[in-house]
């Protein structure tokens, strides 16, 4: 960064705060000039566009997948900091992937993954709706695949 009065470069930080969009705005001083200035830094976090089944595309939303994630998990000993955790860790990689669009069969397979290994029966609640397992004996044979494991 540079003085925009002098345009020298050696310069202080002299405050930082927080917005709630997640802005940093930081007050500096030009340590040749002395002049004051304040300057705003914001995150640019691009997550991949989803493509639904259908052919649709619509953008990630980690609201709507804290939701579904929610709903598998209630009134099982999940916390919604390990619910935080897994969607922080999916956003993370799908970001990671630096791909302009994703099928949401990835984003799907990673909640999966992710639950699993975090409580069997939210795994098993998830899978019915998202594997689409609409009889007993497929979802028994799921749970049978969950023990033999």
């Amino acid at each position: 960064m540079r003085c925009p009065y002098c345009q020298h470069s050696d310069i202080k930080v002299i405050d930082t705060s927080h917005d709630s969009h997640g802005n940093i705005r930081r007050r500096r001083e030009c340590l040749k000039c002395g002049q004051r200035f304040s300057s705003l830094e914001r995150p640019i976090l691009a997550t991949p566009l989803i493509i639904k089944q259908d052919g649709t595309r619509e953008e990630f939303d980690r609201d709507k997948l804290i939701r579904g994630i929610r709903i598998s998990c209630a009134k099982r000993p999940v916390s919604g900091t390990d619910i935080e955790r897994l969607v922080g860790e999916i956003e993370s990689t799908l970001q990671a992937m630096g791909r302009s669009e994703v099928s949401s069969r990835v984003v799907g397979d990673m909640v999966i993954a992710g639950l699993k290994e975090m409580d069997q029966i939210a795994y098993i609640r998830y899978a019915i709706v998202y594997l689409g397992l609409d009889d007993l004996k497929s979802i028994r044979g799921e749970i049978d695949r969950l023990l033999e494991s």
